[in-house]
């Protein structure tokens, strides 16, 4: 595993540069490092025997992301997409660049580039996880912000939409979060409209 630690230890150091903040237990820390690691500890809940080509993947799952910022893209669902669709080859590449210089072979690189781009959804188990993952760390640490942000309506398409993409184990799970009044009421009102 000593490439494995290498890697996470290169992805935490990359993410470890983002000039935005987020407070974890009291104390502010790079953004993107607290959800990189808020991924592994979900993908450890969710796949604690998961290769190590998903973990990574969850690691890197936001590697950089302040470098290719929303505001550079047209507002609207279309410069949304674009700019989530660019991400992703970003991060597939930062995170290829990653296991390469710790020595994964092309296949292992491979799988886990497929991952970040979000390739096959429904069909590949790994990437069905990863989702799974996405959605319970955007639930638990997000949530709640996101949605003082932005009306009812849209909220509850993001709900939707969040759902559609989990798992029946990854409904379960988001179920036993300890989520505020105002979550599960929103969350409630989105699953029975």
């Amino acid at each position: 595993m000593p490439q494995f630690e290498d890697a996470i230890v290169l992805i935490d150091t990359a993410n470890a540069a983002d000039p935005n903040s987020d407070s974890f237990e009291g104390e502010d820390h790079p953004k993107e490092l607290i959800y990189g690691r808020r991924m592994t500890a979900w993908m450890e809940r969710v796949a604690p025997d998961a290769e190590e080509t998903l973990k990574l993947a969850a690691r890197a799952q936001h590697i950089r992301r302040w470098e290719i910022p929303r505001t550079e893209y047209p507002e609207g669902k279309k410069g949304y997409h674009l700019w989530r669709t660019t991400l992703y080859g970003f991060h597939a590449d930062k995170a290829a660049e990653i296991m390469r210089e710790c020595g994964y072979d092309d296949g292992a690189v491979d799988k886990t580039r497929q991952l970040l781009l979000k390739k096959n959804l429904r069909s590949n188990t790994d990437m069905q996880t990863l989702e799974d993952v996405i959605c319970l760390v955007f639930l638990e640490n997000y949530f709640l912000d996101f949605s003082r942000k932005h009306d009812e309506e849209k909220m509850i398409g993001i709900i939707q939409r969040t759902w559609a993409k989990m798992t029946e184990r990854g409904h379960k799970l988001a179920l036993t979060l300890n989520l505020s009044e105002e979550e599960l009421t929103l969350i409630n009102k989105a699953l029975t409209e």
